[in-house]
């Protein structure tokens, strides 16, 4: 085994980190609080081509694989943008690999290069208000009307709505009570996100404000043929291709986020002095910060395998989730600790600390919560009965 990363990962890790900087904690803070989409940050990544990192060089990308884009999201998250960054950006990344892998190719050319460039803003629409994790119970429809489909239905947490041209959609083409497997019979679609059909709502929410989440009411919005991506009725087949990368690009950012927490803890633990000594030195405020980098470190050895056999072609289902559990995990509690080193100024947004404690809870709910995580573990890797 070799641990080492190529020229071309370490050239991608230190050109993102570098761009990055130039971003710094108040330009983040200052878009949490006034709810304002990162724009300046965006155009910087697209114009510097990171956005087309996975996809295939014909359609205007780098082709680099999940591992590359997993060492870009960590080094977005960990220059203090955290989870504004990285959602800002990521679902250009994740979102598409179900049409680079089963879109035909008049849908890749017609989207493929604007999204890799940044022209066009895409979203992720598969959530619904009463089937939540339970995707085979989404209850949008699309049904053929000759070489167009008409979509109803609801959806809910959709990052990016307000800025994005299109919207990679699930939806239910075949009744569930029509299908032997309940994952038949729903259909996957990359189109437009007319305003005219579809009523955009944002949620009021903890954190991670400049970058809005919205629920969508989709009324009788038409949808031609060639949106299609793939055959009907493989659309969840299809959109698994994009789920456990996502679960991946989500563990980076964790990963990266927690160690931004932690440069921030050891740095005010070093400095601030209280009964003539840095406090730093103390075993209570020490321990657990060397405890957070021994977690942080072991969740991204997991992080890295699992890149590593999606890119290899390779079963990655138990590292794409048990990775996002840990990572997950071990973000939240470095920055959980973060705040606590930083005392009661933890609690002052100037420190920014509170801000990645926002950021990295939502990390152990979303894509999927822990416990779902565990579930799948429990059954679909040690065999024990279905708990869900």
């Amino acid at each position: 085994m070799c641990f080492n990363l190529t020229d071309d990962q370490e050239l991608i890790r230190r050109s993102v980190a570098d761009l990055s900087q130039r971003f710094d904690d108040q330009y983040w803070m200052n878009k949490d609080l006034s709810h304002e989409f990162p724009g300046e940050f965006y155009t910087a990544i697209a114009d510097g081509g990171w956005l087309g990192i996975t996809i295939p060089e014909e359609f205007g990308g780098h082709g680099y694989g999940i591992t590359e884009a997993s060492l870009l999201a960590e080094e977005v998250a960990r220059s203090g943008g955290g989870m504004n960054a990285a959602t800002a950006i990521h679902l250009s990344i994740f979102g598409m690999q179900p049409v680079v892998l089963h879109g035909s190719s008049d849908l890749k050319r017609r989207t493929l290069p604007q999204i890799a460039t940044g022209d066009m803003h895409v979203c992720f629409g598969v959530t619904e208000p009463g089937a939540g994790l339970d995707t085979s119970r989404i209850t949008t429809t699309a049904k053929r009307r000759g070489d167009h489909y008409v979509v109803n239905g609801r959806k809910v947490w959709i990052s990016k709505a307000q800025e994005s041209d299109k919207i990679l959609l699930l939806t239910r083409t075949t009744p569930q009570s029509d299908v032997e497997k309940k994952t038949d019979g729903m259909t996957l679609f990359l189109t437009d996100l007319d305003r005219s059909h579809i009523d955009v709502r944002p949620i009021r929410k903890m954190g991670r404000n400049a970058v809005s989440s919205n629920e969508l009411f989709i009324d009788d919005l038409p949808i031609p043929v060639e949106d299609r991506v793939g055959e009907e009725g493989e659309g969840f087949r299809y959109l698994l291709d994009g789920l456990n990368p996502e679960r991946m690009l989500i563990a980076a950012e964790a990963l990266g986020l927690g160690r931004a927490a932690l440069d921030r803890a050891v740095r005010y633990a070093g400095e601030r002095v209280v009964f003539d000594r840095p406090i730093g030195m103390n075993q209570g405020i020490q321990f657990p910060l060397a405890d957070s980098l021994a977690r942080l470190d072991a969740a991204e050895l997991i992080l890295r395998k699992a890149t590593w056999r999606y890119d290899q072609g390779l079963s990655c289902g138990r590292e794409a989730n048990t990775a996002k559990y840990l990572c997950a995990d071990a973000g939240f509690t470095a920055a959980d600790r973060a705040l606590q080193t930083h005392g009661g100024m933890g609690y002052a947004e100037e420190y920014h600390v509170a801000r990645y404690f926002r950021e990295a809870r939502v990390m152990k709910i979303a894509p999927v919560s822990q416990e779902m995580i565990l579930a799948y573990l429990g059954s679909h890797c040690l065999g024990l009965p279905r708990s869900y």
